[in-house]
């Protein structure tokens, strides 16, 4: 199957809120762990105050996405990922540990990416191909592999850089700091590493054949 010139993510990426469900998939992904920070302060670091805001602000997030009719997907997985912070959090009594399923995240996403390059699969290619509906035809093109490589090298990094500066800061229970790290180095750095990935991508694009 030829790849669709039109696909999204071999075009320009002229509206990254798209990307992350739009304003409420912005405010579903960063706005729990401010609210988080801002109760444990508040409320003179009480981990059950902190939790309980923002499961709240979570579940109001995402009726807000219901009432207006939208995909909830991106709201429910968010309420999900919220609760068990908070549920690791008070269940160890550590603040800290909100934060922890994130950083499992992260160590994830990095091993997968950095596995496929020692496995010579960049991730990003397989992906990139199979939401353009795009065979294996890139694996024989010398230049398309190179940009898949770049690109995954691109994403290996921005997770381990993650994990890099936050994993000190969980170590020392610095919740206010792994707080604002988490919200500085989250929809900031996604943005910038989808923009980077499309400029690495789009020079190698195969062209759809031309219709008769």
């Amino acid at each position: 199957m030829q790849p669709d010139p039109e696909r999204p993510l071999t075009s320009p990426p002229t509206d990254l809120r798209e990307a992350v469900g739009g304003p409420l998939g912005m405010a579903e992904t960063s706005l729990p762990a401010v609210a988080f920070v801002v109760a444990y302060t508040a409320s003179g670091s009480d981990t059950d105050t902190a939790a309980t805001v923002a499961v709240g602000l979570a579940i109001v997030l995402t009726l807000a996405r219901l009432v207006r009719r939208e995909s909830p997907v991106h709201a429910l997985s968010g309420l999900v990922g919220v609760a068990f912070a908070a549920f690791v959090a008070t269940r160890s009594g550590r603040a800290e540990n909100f934060f922890l399923p994130g950083l499992l995240a992260n160590a994830a996403y990095a091993s997968a990416f950095l596995i496929s390059l020692a496995v010579r699969r960049p991730l990003v290619g397989i992906i990139v191909t199979k939401l353009d509906g795009e065979g294996n035809e890139w694996r024989g093109d010398p230049a398309r592999v190179r940009a898949f490589v770049r690109a995954t090298w691109l994403w290996a990094t921005l997770f381990l850089v993650r994990l890099i500066v936050q994993l000190p800061l969980y170590i020392a229970g610095a919740v206010v700091a792994l707080g604002v790290a988490k919200t500085a180095m989250g929809l900031p750095l996604f943005g910038i590493g989808l923009w980077l990935t499309w400029l690495l991508v789009r020079r190698h694009r195969i062209p759809a054949p031309a219709q008769a």
